[in-house]
């Protein structure tokens, strides 16, 4: 039996370092399994999009496919785009079963590799006068940012820092200058950020702007996507749908 293709799913970004740093990410899951065919689709602003590459996965002859979000937690797009782009090729094609996996947060991979980006910039986990803001592009669904929020409060029961806060690019509080002055206020002197973005784009670069404009010199984490734990959650998520399929199939 013919293995279905694992098609990984991004936003989408206008920003050409976005689709880059996704293939690169979907390279280093090849390089961990060969034998798999794996596909990039986006949901927008990039392309493939999503519904053309399932054309395309029904088109050379497969009958199955996994789907695997590479979303940070269940904000709109992993809970209205992704279903919707998938029942419009059911729809299309209704002999192709598409598996839909869960997307990538909450995992420890995750959390594991925004810490190796942060130490990577430069920061000292025993720096008493560091205030570290964990950056992410926020949402009206507030469990995503949650998820955000719980990841800093770890980061800070493993360091010395003066404090450890989530700061959110858009639609949700608080914003970077705000996150500062909650910083400033337990004795922070110093700033670093930490990156809860897959990608370079748009978003990372506000957070970039505004922290340089609050303070002297912060350390900036790169996003995670290039961190090798990345590749071996996304290879997890579609093992765990073609077993345990999360979400419900369309078949």
């Amino acid at each position: 039996m013919t293995t279905a293709p694992l098609v990984a799913v991004a936003h989408g970004s206008r920003d050409p370092r976005s689709a880059a740093t996704i293939h690169r990410l979907l390279g280093a899951v090849r390089a961990l399994r060969p034998e798999l065919d794996v596909r990039v689709a986006f949901l927008d602003l990039s392309q493939p999009l999503l519904g053309d590459v399932l054309d395309a996965v029904r088109a050379d002859g497969h009958r199955e496919a996994v789907v695997v979000p590479l979303l940070l937690g269940h904000a709109f797009h992993a809970r209205v785009d992704v279903p919707s782009a998938v029942a419009e090729a059911h729809q299309r094609h209704p002999d192709l079963r598409v598996h839909v996996g869960d997307v990538l947060g909450p995992d420890p991979r995750l959390d594991a590799a925004a810490w190796r980006r942060l130490l990577a910039a430069g920061v000292d986990p025993d720096d008493p006068e560091l205030g570290v803001l964990l950056a992410g592009a926020g949402s009206s669904h507030s469990p995503a940012n949650r998820l955000v929020a719980d990841v800093a409060a770890r980061w800070q029961a493993r360091t010395s820092w003066a404090g450890t806060v989530a700061t959110f690019a858009a639609a949700a509080a608080p914003d970077v200058p705000a996150a500062v002055e909650l910083l400033r206020a337990r004795g922070a002197r110093r700033f670093a950020v930490g990156s809860w973005f897959l990608a370079p784009g748009l978003l990372p670069d506000r957070i970039t702007e505004q922290a340089e404009a609050c303070s002297t010199a912060p350390l900036i984490a790169g996003p995670m996507a290039d961190d090798p734990a990345v590749a071996d959650l996304v290879l997890h998520r579609y093992d765990l749908a073609t077993v345990e399929a999360p979400i419900p199939a369309f078949a």
